[in-house]
């Protein structure tokens, strides 16, 4: 098995990105589903490149880092959709996005 040590609090604030974009999704599809589309659609994304983006990493890929410099610009975006809105899980969100797209850059130019 390839170690992946080195990438573990990337990997760790993936997954804490896309758990937070998926428990903000299901939230505004809930309260207000055609006026938070933008939101749902970019926590979509987000989650599911955060989970891409940790796998590259546990298998130790050679495109680490392209990939997660895409991450960290999809999170970004999806940070500024959600810092938009008030309500908690948007700003919850908001702030792991950051929090992974730090993270990602610091991967990407290593």
């Amino acid at each position: 098995m390839v170690s992946h040590d080195h990438y573990q609090s990337c990997i760790d604030a993936c997954i804490a990105c896309a758990e937070a974009c998926e428990r903000c999704a299901e939230a505004c599809q809930r309260e207000d589903a055609a006026k938070m589309a933008r939101c749902i659609a970019l926590d979509t994304d987000c989650a599911a490149f955060c989970r891409l983006t940790a796998d590259f990493m546990r298998r130790n890929s050679e495109y680490v880092d392209l990939v997660c410099e895409d991450c960290a610009e999809i999170c970004k975006g999806c940070s500024d959709e959600c810092s938009q809105h008030a309500e908690d899980h948007c700003q919850e969100c908001a702030l792991a996005c950051l929090k992974c797209a730090e993270e990602c850059l610091k991967m990407a130019t290593q």
